[in-house]
């Protein structure tokens, strides 16, 4: 049976998980969940994800909620073997600090200096957050530095995650080729990822232009 994934394409980790889906041939039962309206917070919802927040997944049952634990979750249950989320210790922890160096630098940058000063005042933030922003992706290039992928010459899930949230960045404004190894590995995954273009680019599109209204 496929697995219902709640969702809306705009936000950049469900897009994560739908490209990983894609490079994994898992099927896949779309449940667009409009949080304007709710339904994240119905008791139907609630009881798959107490946090109310999207992507959550139920596969035959079993429900998660974040992101990255997702794609951990279904490259461990579903993938044909490791290469995409290894299981050597070493190469393990590279991808898993890549993995909270995207939530807890890259997306907290995005949220600062972007999403959440548009959304309540209609301008970007202070210039503060933009220096905090402009130093995640002076590190993300750093950790490109002679590799192809951000946890090594391998694709792995936290390509997936970081690629959602790099051109959700851009299309706020923001300039990816100023770095030059991010935007050379930016340009390798638009390039490799499977269903890149009506998924990631499609999404990141769709949050450009909802964010462009709420601009003064």
């Amino acid at each position: 049976m496929p697995i219902d994934l709640y969702y809306v394409l705009a936000s950049p980790p469900c897009r994560s998980v739908l490209l990983l889906a894609k490079a994994l041939k898992i099927e896949l039962n779309l449940k667009v969940t409009d949080l304007s309206k709710g339904e994240n917070r119905t008791p139907e919802f609630l009881k798959l994800n107490p946090q109310h927040a999207i992507p959550t997944i139920n596969d035959n049952g079993f429900s998660l909620g974040e992101s990255r634990a997702i794609l951990a979750y279904l490259v461990n249950q579903y993938g044909k073997d490791d290469s995409l989320y290894p299981k050597d210790p070493k190469k393990r922890a590279t991808v898993d600090q890549r993995l909270y160096f995207d939530i807890g630098k890259l997306t907290a940058g995005f949220l600062d200096y972007y999403l959440y000063p548009i959304m309540f005042t209609g301008s970007v933030g202070e210039k503060v957050h933009l220096d905090k922003l402009e130093d995640a992706f002076s590190i993300l290039d750093k950790f490109l530095e002679g590799q192809t992928w951000v946890a090594g010459d391998s694709i792995t899930i936290a390509d997936y995650s970081i690629v959602s949230t790099v051109s959700s960045i851009e299309a706020l404004g923001f300039d990816v080729n100023k770095y030059p190894n991010v935007a050379k590995w930016y340009s390798r995954a638009q390039k490799t990822m499977i269903g890149y273009k009506e998924i990631n680019e499609e999404g990141a599109r769709q949050l450009g232009e909802s964010f462009k209204k709420l601009r003064k």
